[in-house]
């Protein structure tokens, strides 16, 4: 059972997360709540603003997913910084290890982009797509829905992939796991289960306290004319 005061709290955050965006979508405090107590080591700010953007998305077309994919690109890559949720029942599929871009910085991500070529992750809501074999393996494309963040994804072949280099071991040597060329790389021993739970329309969330982004982001701000003008939105079945 939630207790009334976690509930109480989880508003206050929620409330305090979204007075930059006063057009900002309203989430369900019950599933901000359940998430948070199947998620504990996930900040609530990431969480809500990760909720926030997938509402504004269904407000405004979007198919339901099954499945939400947060990042907090603020944590170090030694730590675990990727959960996966089933939306449907309220759990928690997976919390594990993700690479960032070997030009976003060593054990810190600092440094996010949208060009083509610059080896940085992008931030931002996602919108997953088909599942593939490609030189990595079993993969997963994705549409990045945010304009200037993350929108050139596809073009980028920024992808979800499983990497040897994504190694927890090498934490105690290099201090930190490998870093990819932009792309959100897990372990290989996970790979498969996680291009399973986000393949075909999922949401994925890549969370970084950036002023600009934070301040623009047509999703956490929900800017109705530029979210329904989005490409992708819908989302993909069965695939």
């Amino acid at each position: 059972m939630i207790r009334p005061f976690l509930i109480r709290s989880l508003f206050v955050t929620v409330s305090s997360l979204f007075a930059f965006g006063a057009h900002a979508a309203t989430i369900p405090q019950q599933l901000v709540a359940e998430l948070s107590l199947a998620a504990p080591n996930l900040n609530n700010k990431v969480l809500s603003s990760a909720l926030s953007a997938m509402q504004c998305a269904l407000n405004h077309g979007a198919d339901p997913a099954e499945r939400l994919a947060v990042i907090d690109y603020s944590l170090p890559s030694s730590k675990k910084r990727m959960w996966i949720f089933d939306l449907e029942n309220k759990e928690l599929v997976l919390h594990d290890f993700v690479a960032h871009g070997n030009r976003s910085g060593n054990n810190f991500a600092t440094r996010f982009s949208n060009t083509y070529g610059s080896h940085q992750s992008s931030i931002g809501l996602f919108r997953t797509a088909e599942s593939y074999h490609g030189k990595h393996g079993y993969s997963l494309r994705m549409d990045g829905l945010e304009p200037g963040f993350n929108d050139r994804a596809r073009e980028r072949a920024i992808v979800i992939h499983s990497a040897n280099y994504v190694n927890p071991d090498w934490i105690q040597t290099q201090g930190r796991i490998g870093r990819s060329q932009g792309c959100p790389a897990v372990r290989p021993e996970i790979g498969r289960t996680v291009v399973d739970n986000l393949k075909g329309g999922q949401f994925m969330f890549s969370w970084y306290p950036d002023q600009e982004w934070l301040q623009s982001s047509i999703y956490l701000n929900c800017r109705t004319q530029q979210v329904a003008g989005t490409a992708s939105i819908r989302g993909l079945k069965n695939i």
